[in-house]
């Protein structure tokens, strides 16, 4: 059975960091293509990074200056390095993978190309 499992979530003050991990498990293989999303109460979920098996990396806008996407080639780990945090950052944070394909720049942001997902670790932001 294929699981992900993220953790590191946590409450900050504004301006501080925290890391995000997702462990993929179950798979026969790496998932080719691994990425966060969140949801903000009353939001829609909506993307945050992607990065896949050959090391291409996507962000949405708002985050790109100062999140870090990564993870080790052929590693079932997924990492979201969250600096200079803002109170508009506060969100489910959810893990999210599809094993058959790449990421691609028109469609890593696209929730339903994820076949699957993890439970969401909470991140608050405090101003």
């Amino acid at each position: 059975q294929m699981h992900l499992a993220e953790s590191g979530g946590g409450s900050v003050q504004a301006g501080g960091s925290l890391k995000l991990s997702c462990t993929a498990t179950g798979f026969e293989s790496p998932p080719d293509c691994m990425g966060w999303f969140r949801q903000a109460p009353g939001k829609q979920r909506e993307a945050v990074a992607s990065i896949d098996s050959w090391d291409s990396e996507y962000y949405a806008g708002g985050v790109k200056d100062r999140f870090i996407v990564s993870r080790r080639r052929g590693s079932r780990t997924l990492w979201l390095q969250m600096s200079g945090l803002k109170p508009e950052d506060t969100a489910i944070y959810y893990c999210a993978a599809r094993g058959d394909e790449p990421c691609f720049r028109d469609d890593y942001d696209v929730a339903d190309k994820y076949n699957y997902w993890g439970q969401g670790t909470q991140v608050i932001v405090s101003s």
